[in-house]
């Protein structure tokens, strides 16, 4: 069942997406070559908890870390060590925020100093795709639509949607109900009602869409190698038409 929020839980669930889009924000300036990515997570976890919020992915499910990051071909879940970031890695960071019961969750891949020409496309590709989705989260829209959307874009540039891994609802808990596909049919699924709210989260590979576990148990790779790309937004779909509730400040500039 798809949980409407009320106008109030969504203003609650935005203040949580503002303490979150300035974390990004912070993330993205410390992001440079020779940062191990266990600075990035305590930075954020400070940052979090400086502003009242509690970080989300701590302790979820029993994962170790307050964010999660993905370099090259690792789509997601990688847990925050030693590993320095490098000139020229694509680099992912998953994060969550809780604020007096209310979450958010965004995402975003990054550029390492100077990357390559594919690590600069799929990172635009993936952050269209997202944008399309979203444009699609609006009341009487259907679910497939906003799956349309992001394949459509994948695709059409010769990139591959993750398959197995999907988007969610959001806001009163870290996961809820609908899952979310980036792929799909249009036309197809639930009809978008004023007060839902999701987790839009398209994950691009550059080769195939096929992943893998890795032996730490959270760490998702690409199967063949190849680079992959995560932007995510809660968005709350409203009678004006979709409202992005993690909108960073550098996205405003």
């Amino acid at each position: 069942m798809i949980v409407r929020k009320s106008a109030a839980e969504v203003a609650r669930i935005a203040a949580a997406g503002r303490v979150l889009a300035d974390c990004i924000d912070l993330l993205a300036g410390a992001a440079r070559p020779g940062v191990a990515t266990a600075e990035l997570d305590q930075l954020a976890e400070r940052f979090i908890r400086q502003r009242d919020g509690v970080p989300t992915f701590l302790g979820y499910r029993g994962f170790p870390a307050s964010i999660c990051a993905s370099p090259n071909d690792m789509v997601v879940h990688g847990i925050p060590g030693q590993y320095a970031a490098a000139e020229g890695d694509l680099l992912s960071l998953d994060v969550g925020v809780t604020l007096d019961g209310y979450v958010a969750d965004s995402a975003v891949s990054l550029p390492i100093g100077t990357v390559g020409a594919e690590a600069r496309r799929l990172m635009d590709v993936t952050r269209e795709s997202l944008e399309a989705g979203l444009t699609e989260c609006r009341p009487g829209r259907r679910l497939g639509d906003v799956s349309h959307a992001i394949q459509e874009v994948v695709e059409a540039a010769g990139f591959s949607v993750v398959r197995s891994l999907v988007g969610h609802g959001v806001g009163r808990t870290m996961h809820e109900d609908p899952q979310i596909p980036n792929y799909g049919d249009p036309g197809r699924g639930p009809r978008l009602e004023e007060g839902m709210v999701f987790a839009i989260e398209p994950m691009v590979n550059a080769g195939g869409h096929e992943v893998y576990v890795a032996d730490d148990g959270w760490s998702i790779h690409t199967s063949d190698g190849s680079l992959s790309a995560h932007f995510e937004h809660t968005v709350a779909v409203t009678k004006g038409g979709p409202s992005v509730l993690t909108r960073r400040p550098s996205e405003r500039l």
